[in-house]
C-alpha cells in the first residue's frame, strides 16, 4: 500500500470518529399528514386485515361480552392472561359474574418462573395481552412487555388477542415514540406485530404459525 492510500484512508476514519456538527445533527421529521381518530382506525384497520389480522371494533364498555363469543365461536378451551392488570380484573369479574353455562373457557393465569410454567404455555389455546398502541401508516400494534405480560404470552399460543384503546393509535412511528416518551421508559424488548406469523419457502409459498400464532385478534375499543 502506498503512503498516500495510506493517509487517505487514515483521514477517511479521523473524520468519521469526530462528532457530527449541529447543523448535520438535527435531521427533520418526514412530512407526514395528520389524522383524525376515525381515520387513523379505519387505516390500521385496513392493512391489518390485509395481512389476515381479525379486527373488531366495540365500544370500551362492553368489550368482554364480543370477547365472549369470540371465544365460544372458536370453542376455545384455555384463555391465558396477566393478574394484576387492567384486563385480567376485568376478566376475572365477568368469568365470576357467569353462571357456568355459558361455554366460556377457563382462565389460566400467567404465573411463577418459566421453567415451571412452560408445559403448561405450550397447552394453551389462546392468550389475551394489552397494548401500548398502535401504529395506523404501517398497520402495526406495540407490545410492551414486561414481568407481568412476558414476550411469551403473545409468542407461544396459537391464539394472540390484543387489546388496543383507539386514542393510542398514532399516525406514525415516531409520533409514537415522541407522544409516550420512549427514550425515558423503554423497556428491554418492544414488539411490533402487524398479522400473524409467517414464512415463506423458496417458492414463495406461505405458511402462517410455525414461529408464532396462527391468529391474530385484535379488539380497537372506542369511548
Amino acid at each position: 500500500m502506498s503512503n498516500r492510500s495510506r493517509d487517505r484512508i487514515f483521514s477517511r476514519l479521523q473524520a468519521a470518529g469526530k462528532p457530527a456538527s449541529s447543523a448535520s445533527a438535527a435531521t427533520p421529521g418526514l412530512p407526514f399528514e395528520a389524522l383524525g381518530l376515525d381515520e387513523r382506525v379505519d387505516k390500521l384497520r385496513g392493512l391489518m386485515e390485509a395481512v389476515r389480522t381479525e379486527i373488531h371494533v366495540v365500544e370500551a364498555t362492553n368489550w368482554i361480552e364480543s370477547l365472549k363469543g369470540i371465544l365460544r365461536k372458536r370453542e376455545i378451551k384455555t384463555l391465558l392472561y396477566a393478574p394484576d392488570t387492567a384486563i385480567g380484573d376485568a376478566l376475572t369479574k365477568q368469568w365470576s359474574a357467569d353462571d357456568g353455562s355459558d361455554r366460556l373457557p377457563e382462565l389460566v393465569v400467567y404465573e411463577g418462573a418459566i421453567e415451571e410454567f412452560k408445559d403448561r404455555l405450550f397447552q394453551i389455546d389462546a392468550a389475551i395481552t394489552s397494548t401500548q398502541g398502535g401504529i395506523a401508516e404501517t398497520g402495526a400494534i406495540i407490545l410492551w412487555p414486561d414481568r407481568k405480560e412476558p414476550r411469551l404470552m403473545s409468542l407461544v399460543p396459537p391464539i394472540h388477542i390484543a387489546v388496543l384503546a383507539a386514542e393510542k393509535i398514532y399516525t406514525t412511528f415516531s409520533e409514537a415514540i415522541i407522544t409516550e416518551n420512549w427514550p425515558d421508559k423503554m423497556p428491554t424488548n418492544v414488539v411490533l406485530i402487524s398479522g400473524p406469523s409467517k414464512t415463506a419457502d423458496i417458492e414463495l409459498t406461505l405458511a402462517f404459525g410455525v414461529h408464532g400464532p396462527k391468529e391474530l385478534i385484535v379488539f380497537i375499543l372506542k369511548n
